[in-house]
């Protein structure tokens, strides 16, 4: 019996697209466009994110 796995979160800074290609404006010498390829500073160009952790209560020792 196949195993499902649940869907990971999509990162909210890139909205699942981590990785762009952006334009400088420039051509090289046999007329392409120069592109710099940019990944998301957030989820490290993976597109999703790891929910954070709950937040562990603390028990006083007394």
């Amino acid at each position: 019996m196949p195993q499902h796995t649940r869907p990971r979160p999509i990162c909210p800074d890139c909205d699942g697209f981590p990785t762009v290609a952006i334009t400088t404006g420039q051509t090289t010498a046999n007329g392409q466009r120069q592109t710099l390829t940019v990944t998301c500073r957030a989820c490290h160009g993976t597109g999703h994110h790891t929910p954070a952790r709950a937040a562990v209560p603390v028990r006083s020792g007394r």
